[in-house]
């Protein structure tokens, strides 16, 4: 018997079941796996299959999954891959800022928190978004931690300078933990709060303080972070309120594959509801410099396995296809190999340059901190795939076909989140 799944008018991408078995083509377009003739064979469930293209992923079905020989998960991901998206892999020019190292946050994963440490001034931030702008920056990415008595005057004020100097350049800023941290100490509800950030310039948020949206394993993990169904409501609020989301996962530490399965359904439920979120951004452990590494690594646990790493990006896909086009891997916490191979798996976004990263980096990530366009492009066209720069909502329609418009080569910096 013969069934074919998808679009079968579109013979360039379909899954087709011959004799229970599931066979893709066409060969140019995937790794290839075994070879036999010109299609390669898989002991995918027929059923799991068809609910996967329609994006109806169940639980039980990523955990069957996860018993999949690993190089069949990664070609049926790819596959979903080029459906959504084709063979443009993007990233974006931007800069990371992080204002303060300062935090009462008591996260046992956190390797950047400084008791004594820096609050930038807005002259200094400003500074670095000139810095930015100049090297053609289209976003610039602003965070920090946690100050005591950091009103809604903080963060609004910090927009309302970058904004009135720079009003050209988008402002992706202040996690959900931010969000929550500012309605509390200045007695206003989260979609006040909100509200006036957008007023004050604010373009889009990023989903950190996820970390795993599991309240037992936060309780541990992040003791005094919002929970899940806050951290929920922020970014539900902000949709409603139209300012976008990325979201993220930080992985590989007490969480289980079971734990990791349900944070992506709740984003999936999320995204299904709003529509508001961009982008998914699988985020591996740094085990290095903070107490749940230190307790791990004593138990002859480390950092995730290259493997597992790129699981989470294919089950990603798999979960999220026809929900969220956009999974973004990360050359700094991967490395740049691991990061080309993450595009075989799901994954079609790079995140971007760097002018100056510090989070992964005093967390034990060792890839580099800054990288060329020029580099960027060539890592990308050796991974066989067509790179386009991009905004921070993901058009690349007015990006020359170069994908470096009018910037200079050297330009960048990626927002490198948790």
């Amino acid at each position: 018997m013969m069934k074919v799944i998808g679009d079968p008018d579109d013979k360039e991408r379909s899954f087709i079941y011959l004799d229970n078995a599931l066979y893709f083509e066409p060969i140019e377009h995937t790794i290839p796996i075994h070879w036999s003739g010109h299609i390669m064979m898989s002991k995918i469930d027929e059923e799991l299959v068809e609910r996967a293209y329609n994006g109806k992923t169940s639980i039980d079905d990523a955990l069957l999954l996860l018993d999949t020989e690993p190089f069949e998960l990664f070609r049926f991901a790819d596959n979903l891959r080029y459906e959504a998206v084709g063979d443009i892999t993007t990233y974006v020019v931007n800069r990371n800022i992080n204002f303060t190292n300062r935090c009462v946050g008591t996260c046992g994963f956190c390797a950047f928190k400084e008791k004594n440490g820096y609050i930038l001034s807005t002259e200094e931030i400003l500074a670095k978004v000139e810095e930015a702008h100049k090297a053609g920056a289209t976003e610039v990415c602003i965070q920090g931690g946690l100050l005591p008595n950091a009103g809604l005057e903080l963060y609004t004020g910090i927009l309302e300078a970058v904004k009135e100097a720079y009003p050209s350049i988008h402002i992706h800023a202040f996690s959900p933990m931010e969000v929550y941290h500012a309605a509390r100490t200045s007695d206003l509800s989260i979609r006040q709060v909100l509200s006036e950030l957008k007023k004050s310039g604010l373009g889009t948020m990023p989903g950190t303080a996820a970390e795993i949206l599991c309240d037992h394993v936060r309780r541990e993990l992040c003791p005094d972070k919002l929970l899940t169904a806050e951290w929920r409501d922020v970014v539900t609020s902000a949709h409603s309120t139209g300012i976008r989301t990325t979201s993220t996962m930080m992985y590989g530490h007490i969480e289980s594959w079971q734990d990791r399965i349900e944070h992506m359904m709740i984003l999936r439920d999320i995204q299904k509801d709003t529509g508001g979120i961009t982008e998914f951004v699988p985020l591996p452990f740094m085990p290095y410099n903070n107490p749940i590494g230190k307790k791990m690594i004593e138990e002859g646990h480390y950092a995730t396995t290259g493997i597992d790493d790129l699981k989470v990006y294919a089950l990603s896909r798999i979960i999220f296809h026809r929900h969220i086009k956009n999974i973004q891997t990360s050359w700094v916490k991967l490395g740049k190999k691991l990061a080309q191979v993450a595009l075989y798996c799901g994954a079609n976004d790079l995140g971007g340059t760097l002018m100056e990263e510090s989070i992964s980096t005093a967390a034990g990530a060792n890839n580099g901190t800054s990288i060329s366009v020029q580099e960027f492009e060539w890592m990308i066209k050796g991974a066989n795939r067509i790179p386009k720069q991009r905004t921070t909502l993901y058009e690349i329609d007015n990006m020359r076909d170069t994908s470096l418009g009018n910037r200079p080569r050297e330009a960048g910096n990626a927002a490198i989140y948790s």
